[in-house]
């Protein structure tokens, strides 16, 4: 029974040291940020412009209309739409960044504006929120930055890093969603979007 453990326990390891040996080879082939622009041409990022795709789990930088960079992001662990708050889902639609947090639990935080006006309709026409609540989200998409996440519709979904295991889930050759609902990419990737997004950059999201 005990060698049976060892045994397994070993292999394991040894599988996840392969898995994460063979991530850190295809991650040394990413070219930083300043290396693709450079080759697009480009000295600066003018008007950035973020589109995610969950379904090839991909962040695209875009500079006015030119694709810049690629990067590797995962979602929330639940693979439907966001609808409520709690259910693990990330979003679909166009929001745009309300709030750039420097220190966070995972590195740092590109805050978005959802609930959208899209997602405060459905949510209206489903019950999910009143009338009072639906009005307070309206102002809040026209006239305020981060929106209200006190709601049934949850909130406090943005883009982040992925924190003290970093090295671990960034090496990883295969995909694992494991977010609340938030886009994670890894810390050293969030660090070159922190410096070139701003307050009121898109981002559109789609399945």
């Amino acid at each position: 029974m005990v060698k049976n453990v060892l045994l397994f326990t070993g292999g394991l390891i040894l599988f996840l040291t392969g898995c994460i040996s063979y991530g850190i080879l295809l991650n040394l082939r990413e070219n930083s940020l300043q290396q693709e622009m450079a080759l697009k041409g480009i000295t600066k990022i003018e008007n950035p412009r973020i589109v995610i795709n969950r379904n090839t789990f991909e962040l695209s930088l875009y500079s006015d209309t030119i694709l810049v960079k690629k990067y590797r992001a995962v979602f929330g662990r639940n693979s439907q739409q966001k609808s409520s708050a709690g259910d693990n889902a990330t979003p679909i639609g166009t929001y745009k960044i309300c709030e750039i947090v420097p220190t966070h639990k995972y590195w740092k935080l590109l805050k978005l504006t959802y609930p959208n006006l899209e997602d405060v309709e459905a949510g209206l026409a489903n019950g999910s929120i009143n009338q009072n609540e639906y009005e307070k989200l309206r102002f809040d998409n026209n006239y305020g930055d981060c929106i209200n996440a006190s709601t049934k519709l949850g909130g406090n979904v943005g883009i982040h890093g992925i924190g003290a295991l970093n090295f671990i889930f960034k090496n990883l050759p295969f995909v694992f969603n494991w977010t609340d609902g938030s886009i994670a990419v890894s810390n050293e990737n969030i660090d070159e979007l922190y410096n070139v997004v701003m307050k009121g950059t898109e981002v559109v999201i789609i399945k």
